[in-house]
């Protein structure tokens, strides 16, 4: 097992309590949700909330802004373009995340990247309010949030247990887990009415504003330190080994992130085919892209809190999940009525949230304490690998095809991948009993 000790990762003295009730707390204690009761997790949390609903805020914002105002013509390769700069960052920085997700104390890592966001959303914003802004430096500026954000959501993954026992790590994680759909419902609502109303210039202030105050509360929180524990007993740091080794002794992790790899070339295209729905078939403004985007964002983030509920094993649950998610994008290609939009929009999301607390939750516990830095970095590049891929074709296609046929194209193709994940079966263990390779408890 893994001894946690008194201090966390910068060496200071750990005087808050991180744990869940001591022995003869009792039960009453155990209720209070988790954020409330560990206030060390609820403090990065909520800087995750921050810095999540900022850069989701920007690129709703942004993209909006390239389709109704910035861009005359190519719309659609002009957002999806900038979109796939937004997600290159996760891809091609995996190794150096890694490297320094193990290296660095991981509360400096968190800290760092939350203040060099704000500085950067702080500059564009001031680059705006004096006129004259390029596209190009909007897209500049969005290839530094996006870089920041690389940093900072594995580290926060890789923190969890040293922020929680390890009986809260599932709930810790649907708490992790349900800040995507936080920020995707809090950044869809401002995004593209914040471009609407104040410009680009009010975007980024309202970016700076969040990221500063996620620096503030990640500065505050204590994290304890993981010591790797040998076979004699005595604390022992690992080396850390190559990236592909992780992966190859972790074979049916790999065949999962393999499936939601090809999953995510159907299912990230939603963001680039909303607006460009918005604005060709519902005839909409910056209101019905903040609906659109919230409806998402609201199923995602129910699907965060309810997903350890979804019966069956993972693989199991996963495929039907992504089968359900295929109709729902499907549907907005046969009917345009703006609420079946976004019903659907919230099923999809509701899917997403669901299948992601899953298998996050069954990864913690798999994946050795020393891999985890190099691990969840490498999740977020393969599951990234796809997105600026889906950007580029589904928004140069926008160009050419209707939005709904782009909605058609999301749910067929997105079908042999929820075929594929239900043929591993019996192959990926329940997280309920799984044990963590490489000896870990």
């Amino acid at each position: 097992m893994t001894a946690p000790s008194t201090t966390d990762t910068a060496g200071t003295a750990d005087t808050e309590p991180l744990t869940g009730p001591q022995p003869g707390a009792g039960a009453g204690r155990r209720r209070v949700p988790l954020v409330l009761r560990n206030r060390a997790f609820g403090a990065v949390w909520l800087g995750q909330v921050l810095t999540q609903a900022a850069v989701r805020m920007f690129q709703v914002g942004v993209s909006w802004w390239i389709v109704a105002y910035a861009v005359p013509g190519a719309r659609g390769l002009a957002s999806g373009l900038f979109m796939a700069v937004c997600t290159l960052p996760a891809v091609a920085l995996a190794p150096v995340v890694a490297g320094a997700v193990a290296r660095i104390a991981h509360r400096s890592v968190l800290r760092t990247a939350a203040a060099v966001a704000g500085a950067s959303s702080a500059a564009l914003a001031l680059w705006a309010y004096g006129g004259g802004l390029p596209l190009a430096t909007v897209y500049a500026a969005g290839l530094a949030l996006a870089t920041c954000q690389a940093f900072f959501d594995p580290c926060l993954t890789t923190s969890v247990p040293e922020l929680v026992d390890d009986a809260d790590i599932e709930t810790a994680t649907g708490f992790e887990l349900s800040t995507q759909s936080l920020a995707g419902l809090s950044g869809a609502l401002l995004g593209a009415l914040a471009v609407d109303r104040a410009g680009v210039a009010g975007l980024a202030a309202g970016c700076a504003a969040a990221y500063l105050g996620a620096a503030v509360l990640v500065a505050s929180a204590r994290f304890r330190t993981l010591a790797a524990v040998g076979a004699d007993g005595a604390a022992a740091a690992p080396g850390r080994r190559p990236l592909r080794r992780i992966l190859a002794e972790l074979p049916s992790v790999r065949r999962i992130l393999i499936c939601f790899t090809a999953a995510n070339l159907f299912t990230a295209a939603v963001f680039v085919v909303i607006p460009l729905y918005t604005r060709s078939v519902l005839f909409g403004g910056g209101g019905t892209v903040a609906l659109l985007e919230a409806s998402l964002g609201t199923g995602a983030l129910v699907g965060a809190f309810t997903g350890t509920r979804v019966p069956g094993r993972p693989t199991v649950a996963g495929a039907w999940c992504l089968g359900l998610m295929a109709l729902a994008l499907a549907l907005p290609g046969l009917f345009a009525q703006r609420p079946v939009v976004a019903g659907c929009l919230a099923v999809v999301g509701w899917c997403a949230g669901a299948v992601s607390v899953r298998f996050v939750a069954l990864f913690q516990r798999m994946v050795p304490t020393a891999d985890k830095p190099g691990f969840f970095a490498v999740m977020q590049a393969v599951l990234g690998a796809s997105l600026p891929v889906a950007s580029l074709v589904f928004g140069s296609a926008g160009d050419f095809l209707s939005p709904q046929t782009l909605c058609l194209v999301q749910g067929i193709g997105l079908l042999p991948a929820a075929c594929a994940l239900a043929l591993l079966g019996s192959r990926t263990p329940d997280p309920a009993v799984a044990e963590p390779s490489g000896g870990e408890r």
